[in-house]
């Protein structure tokens, strides 16, 4: 019997399962989930789960009747720790093993630690956002250290519910790994406006659940701390089996690992992107959302490319946006709308010619966005910048 083994029991993972029985596939499908939970989605752990506005029914991925009615093997609580490729096997944390015919590699990736701050709070399970949520409930004053994508969020929601919030940032502005410069004072702003005390250029000292003292000797009470400074891909499996790595393991247009029979997708996923022309790692909902289809394929003996663009979208008090593209390599960066309203389109530009796009607080334009970036042709600034201008004129 043909058996496929998934490792990694989030969005990935339940969709890889999805489409190989949407693909035809009737063979065995054993999907390992290290956590106790069914596979679930992550973004609402920070945004509406966090702000009690969601259910937590509602972060699950299928009902819990589904991977019977379908025929897939979930294991929950069981975590694969080594992968013979030569006898095509995988041990497991029970000490059972099971064998794959083919094995598709979702294992995510974790928030980076902190050292010295064991006594903070990180995000990344659901467990997580419920520890973040009753300390939110509780507390006056919050600390969040890091103001990345998930810092900010938790940011925004504490300081909905009323908290006080600092935000301790080594660089000199939030995102600007992710957006530069030009677009990160947006997110300042953003803040500033909203009562965060926002505090760049610090370096954190030592960290305490109640406290954090800086590098320049302040001390900085709370009543909760939070750590947000990014996420390393899981790749100690990939890794200890052999598997090409670099920045994630590596992966063709096609989610193919080094070994034919072994693809990835997600966050670990370090694809030759067919479109971009580079490696691209994306540690967004929407990878995890679509690239399992494209490895199904490909483990079915099917000819499939992953080409969507990256995409990631945040909500951030009446901030709402979608970004699309890499922005690397960028030269300049236009606005097109009402930046002091924050309700505009910023378009990153490499020799006029479109990288990225970000819309926010406008809507339904992302497929127009998308269409720039594949033309790959040449725009007129100007033209781009005049919202009166028809995106078919551009």
């Amino acid at each position: 019997m043909t058996t496929f083994v998934i490792v990694g029991g989030g969005l990935a993972g339940a969709k890889g399962a999805e489409a190989l029985r949407d693909q035809g596939f009737d063979g065995d499908i054993v999907l390992l989930a290290e956590e106790a939970n069914r596979p679930y989605e992550r973004p609402p752990l920070s945004k509406d789960y966090l702000m009690g506005k969601a259910e937590r029914e509602s972060v699950f991925v299928h009902d819990k009747g589904w991977y019977a009615d379908h025929d897939v093997d979930l294991r929950v609580g069981i975590a694969a720790t080594a992968i013979d490729r030569a006898s095509h096997e995988v041990r497991l944390s029970d000490g059972t093993s099971v064998g794959y015919t083919k094995l598709l590699l979702a294992t995510g990736s974790s928030p980076r630690q902190l050292p010295g701050a064991e006594d903070a709070l990180y995000l990344r399970r659901v467990e997580d956002s419920e520890r973040i949520k009753a300390a939110i409930t509780v507390a006056k004053r919050l600390i969040v250290i890091g103001a990345g994508w998930i810092g900010l969020e938790v940011t925004a929601a504490a300081r909905t519910a009323g908290v006080e919030v600092t935000v301790l940032e080594a660089a000199e502005l939030p995102l600007l790994a992710a957006i530069g410069p030009e677009v990160a004072r947006v997110f300042a702003d953003l803040h500033t406006a909203n009562g965060v005390d926002l505090r760049f250029g610090v370096r954190v000292d030592q960290v305490t659940a109640g406290s954090v003292r800086l590098a320049d000797g302040t001390v900085i009470d709370a009543d909760a701390v939070v750590v947000g400074i990014g996420a390393a891909p899981n790749v100690s499996l990939a890794q200890d089996a052999g598997l090409d790595l670099d920045n994630g393991v590596l992966v063709d247009s096609a989610l193919r690992t080094s070994d034919p029979d072994i693809f990835a997708a997600g966050d670990i996923a370090d694809q030759l992107h067919p479109l971009l022309g580079k490696r691209v790692r994306v540690e967004h909902w929407a990878n995890a959302l679509n690239q399992p289809a494209v490895a199904a394929t490909g483990m079915l003996g099917g000819d499939a490319a992953y080409e969507e663009l990256p995409y990631f979208y945040t909500d951030q008090y009446d901030l709402g946006m979608e970004y699309v593209g890499d922005i690397r390599g960028y030269d300049r960066v236009l606005f097109r709308g009402d930046v002091p309203k924050r309700e505009f389109i910023a378009f990153w530009l490499k020799d006029n010619r479109v990288l990225a796009g970000m819309n926010v607080n406008i809507w339904d334009v992302v497929d127009p966005i998308k269409a720039l970036i594949r033309s790959g042709h040449t725009v007129d600034p100007d033209r781009l910048a005049d919202p009166g201008v028809p995106w078919d004129d551009l």
